[in-house]
């Protein structure tokens, strides 16, 4: 799929005559995820083929985003892609070069979709960013643009919270004289909403759910008809169901020998006080409240992220 260069990116990009937005797709930010890959592919040929075109405005699409963790049918080439998004004036990883030549695109674009999928059977979801604030964390002021353009891409469940929670744990991880950085849970959404644009993280499905891809597909052409920049009518369906969570707790594997009590797959419902897993030393580890776990992660090394917490949240007040 990729005859780029391993150290080039391939990217395709159709401008309108008329101005308008600019659209960002990426696919293949984690190399073994390949759903938004498939579809940018099929879009670019329905664009070269004029069975979609843009009437106003710019759309982008990079399919393999990530070269070498692609290559490599990975999720990481030599370090998370998704993480510590920023120009590197002394690029060290393959990684850092990738950041140092796709920041400049995101902050010459409004929108960006940024097509994922996930390890565990599961249906598709969307991580938005904040709701409008002026706080040091996050400050954001165009929420009710991004929900907008999250509820046109086709799917009903929305996850919110990341950056907080993920505020939460590094500080957690420092109380235990672990080294973190805050600036570590910034990715590609978070990089271009501090650069004035909106963003949504599309998981589409599992790895290798032959769905996934539709799912992607559908995304970016349902994206291109709410931005207005194809002349065509609604391609699909209106979603109209809409959950909304919301992570607020963080769990890290302290110890290998930390163990779950069971099967735990993202988004399985907790009743409070249930028994999510055990410590080395058999204490256990119980819900909260009421919710669900998310990004269960048996694989986790010792103090990284193992999983998360969510409760319902009334964000776009459908819940």
């Amino acid at each position: 799929m990729n005859n780029a260069p391993l150290g080039s990116l391939c990217i395709y990009q159709f401008l309108g005559i008329q101005p308008g937005p600019s659209l960002l797709v990426l696919g293949a930010v984690h190399g073994n995820e390949t759903c938004g890959s498939i579809a940018i592919k099929k879009i670019q040929e329905e664009m070269e083929n004029g069975t979609v075109s843009i009437k106003r405005g710019k759309l982008t699409m990079v399919p393999i985003t990530n070269p070498l963790a692609f290559k490599n049918k990975r999720r990481e080439g030599q370090r998370n892609l998704n993480r510590n998004f920023k120009i590197v004036p002394n690029p060290r990883d393959f990684e850092d070069h990738i950041c140092n030549l796709l920041y400049p695109m995101l902050s010459a674009h409004d929108v960006l979709l940024d097509l994922h999928s996930f390890q565990s059977p599961g249906i598709p979801f969307a991580m938005i960013g904040p709701p409008n604030n002026n706080g040091d964390l996050e400050p954001f002021m165009r929420a009710q643009e991004e929900e907008a353009f999250a509820m046109s891409l086709g799917v009903h469940r929305f996850v919110e919270g990341w950056m907080e929670v993920y505020v939460d744990g590094v500080n957690e991880r420092r109380e235990r004289d672990v080294n973190a950085k805050i600036g570590y849970g910034i990715g590609t959404a978070e990089a271009i909403r501090q650069l004035g644009g909106i963003a949504i993280t599309l998981e589409c499905g599992q790895h290798d759910d032959m769905s996934a891809p539709q799912v992607a597909y559908k995304a970016i052409r349902r994206a291109l008809h709410h931005l207005d920049l194809t002349p065509e009518m609604a391609p699909f369906e209106k979603q109209d169901s809409t959950q909304v969570i919301k992570l607020y707790k963080v769990v890290d594997r302290l110890h290998l020998s930390d163990d779950f009590c069971g099967t735990w797959q993202s988004f399985d419902k907790v009743k409070q006080d249930q028994v999510i897993a055990y410590r080395a030393n058999g204490e256990p580890l119980l819900a909260d409240e009421d919710g669900w776990i998310v990004f269960p992660n048996p694989g986790a090394q010792v103090n990284q992220e193992w999983f998360y917490l969510a409760k319902e949240s009334r964000r776009f007040g459908y819940n």
